[in-house]
């Protein structure tokens, strides 16, 4: 492990979000394999220590854009269990609604953005969102992350160069676990690093150990205070490893087996785990509370989410077209009320966020 700015972060709450990350998406995995799972399951085993590192970084006002393994990411930025639950459940108050079972969601007011499915497709929107910030005169960021085989589509490209030509506050996260669904780095790319990268667009780049959680907080850090002080875009590359295949219906036979041993070896919460243990942070007591408080936490969010109703089909074509009058923009100086999702609200008088305050509160920070 590496030194970090210790004082600055809670190391037992990272260890709990990245351990709680890992549980949630197992608890998810049985429900699909019982065929309580509306759709496919991605998951992140492997992925927690950049998802969390990442995302551990960010101060109010950031936003992150995220793809479909950034569980922890959400987590971090305020996301109840219960609504994620509810999301994978397809549910009618899930955060979609119930129109998909996928992390396909966000919340402006935790400052996420939902993800396209089309992977680097979100990266000219989080562009969008660093312009707008710019614009403003924020001093806030946005957190965007994409695994190693979106970094070959053209959106990429066009997002790092709009983002360095304008100087956009854009940190972009790349997750290189090394294979894009079945495809081997080695077929994708001719550069020992994604972070090179950086280079044909003059903005720094940085590759770091993807499961070291420590290593992951202090690059992402000097990623973003190079943009938060106006220099422009920054890249980070986390060497990581997807342990299960693409989505759970992908046995992944195609990852040769010393490979996927030696990555267990590396696993990041294992890891950090130990270095607590030295550091006499982590005692086996309260590891068995952290334990408990994360069962429990799973629990309540399945059965909340079983317990919740049905997408009604009546509300099917709902919010296909904003309404009509103008929209309160998240930050707008003057609107009383400046979140998009109540702006909604105030004109179809029907609630959007069916997740009360009480209820989002289990599994915040």
């Amino acid at each position: 492990m590496h030194e970090t700015q210790q004082a600055n972060v809670d190391l037992l709450q990272i260890f709990y979000l990245m351990r709680l990350t890992r549980a949630m998406e197992e608890r998810t995995r049985t429900l699909f394999l019982q065929g309580r799972v509306v759709g496919g399951v991605y998951t992140a085993q492997g992925h927690e220590a950049t998802t969390v590192g990442a995302a551990m970084t960010l101060r109010d006002g950031d936003c992150i854009v995220p793809q479909h393994r950034d569980l922890g990411m959400h987590l971090v930025r305020g996301t109840s269990p219960r609504a994620v639950m509810c999301q994978w459940l397809a549910r009618g108050n899930s955060p979609s609604l119930g129109r998909d079972g996928q992390l396909h969601i966000g919340d402006m007011h935790h400052g996420i953005v939902p993800m396209i499915s089309m992977l680097g497709e979100s990266l000219p929107v989080a562009c969008g969102v660093a312009l707008t910030m710019k614009m403003r005169k924020r001093e806030s960021i946005v957190l965007a992350s994409c695994g190693d085989g979106a970094t070959n589509t053209g959106p990429f490209h066009e997002a790092l160069n709009m983002a360095s030509v304008q100087k956009l506050p854009l940190v972009l996260v790349i997750e290189n676990n090394g294979y894009a669904y079945s495809t081997p780095g080695y077929k994708q790319f001719n550069v020992q690093q994604l972070s090179e990268r950086a280079k044909a667009y003059n903005i720094p780049g940085e590759t770091v150990d993807g499961n070291d959680v420590l290593a992951v907080i202090e690059a992402v850090s000097r990623a973003g205070e190079h943009a938060r002080a106006g220099n422009g875009p920054a890249i980070v590359e986390c060497k990581t490893f997807r342990v299960r295949g693409h989505s759970e219906a992908d046995k992944a036979d195609y990852v040769p087996k010393e490979l996927r041993e030696e990555w267990l070896k590396k696993d990041p919460i294992t890891r950090f785990e130990a270095y607590l243990e030295q550091e006499r942070l982590l005692t086996a007591r309260k590891k068995a509370q952290m334990e408990a408080r994360i069962r429990e936490i799973c629990d309540d969010a399945v059965h909340y989410a079983e317990q919740s109703p049905e997408p009604d089909v009546a509300t099917v074509t709902d919010y296909v077209f904003a309404p009509d009058g103008p929209i309160a923009i998240v930050g707008e100086p003057g609107a009383d009320n400046p979140r998009y999702i109540n702006a909604l609200d105030r004109r179809t008088g029907e609630s959007f966020t069916t997740v009360s305050q009480e209820e989002e509160a289990i599994g915040r920070r």
